[in-house]
């Protein structure tokens, strides 16, 4: 029976072809190890999808005889074709993105002082940690990884690196950091004192304080080729 495969249809297939057998927790563990990082979705899926594969011809089922009498998939033949025609298939559609941070950022003018710059240092601070879970993902030794997986690793630590030193510049700019209490009461007009704003050079010369800078770091491709 021919019917209609979606996205999770063929990571289903995927996570079976690559472990030769596997029952639902099995895919579950094995997808918040790897494509679950960039691919989310209701894990319960994960338990519908096989059976439904399996009643289409694309996966071969059978049940422990004893113990808990898990469910155990294979892929069949026909399967395999499914997922190979898919992987040949040149429409990989368009890039989908949801990021929480960054739909609060576009409606950040409409929020309260401060809010951009608290928002920035979570931003940032979660994707260091992932950039840590990623680096040592990486540094597993080679055979741990598929050259496959160990690609996406590569990009999902370029992207991690890129949107932690953006979040961590826009937590720096001094445009987002609400005023003191004590500009907020000084009144206008009021410059603040020579001691605070210049300093006094060895001759006597009044020099400017330089203000505050902003010196966007580098963003460097993070290495890649671990093994």
């Amino acid at each position: 029976m021919e019917i209609a495969l979606t996205p999770v249809s063929y990571l289903v297939l995927g996570e079976v072809a690559r472990r030769g057998s596997a029952t639902p927790y099995d895919l579950k563990v094995s997808v918040a190890e790897s494509v679950g990082n960039y691919w989310s979705f209701p894990h319960a899926q994960l338990y519908k999808e096989p059976p439904r594969l399996a009643a289409a011809g694309l996966l071969a089922e059978e049940r422990e005889a004893g113990g808990r009498r898990r469910r155990i998939f294979r892929i069949t033949e026909a399967g395999r074709h499914r997922l190979q025609d898919w992987l040949s298939s040149g429409d990989s559609g368009r890039t989908e993105l949801r990021d929480l941070g960054l739909l609060k950022l576009a409606f950040a003018d409409l929020g309260r002082p401060g809010d951009v710059a608290r928002l920035a240092r979570a931003q940032a601070a979660a994707h260091r940690a992932h950039l840590e879970t990623y680096r040592t993902l990486a540094a597993l030794p080679a055979d741990a990884m598929v050259w496959s997986l160990r690609r996406t690793l590569d990009l999902g630590l370029a992207y991690e690196r890129l949107m932690a030193e953006f979040w961590e510049r826009l937590g720096a700019d001094p445009a987002l950091t609400p005023p003191s209490p004590a500009d907020s009461a000084r009144p206008a007009g009021d410059a603040p004192s020579q001691g605070a704003a210049a300093a006094v050079g060895s001759a006597g010369d009044v020099v400017a304080s330089p203000g505050t800078q902003v010196v966007p770091d580098d963003i460097a491709a993070e290495g890649g080729g671990v093994g």
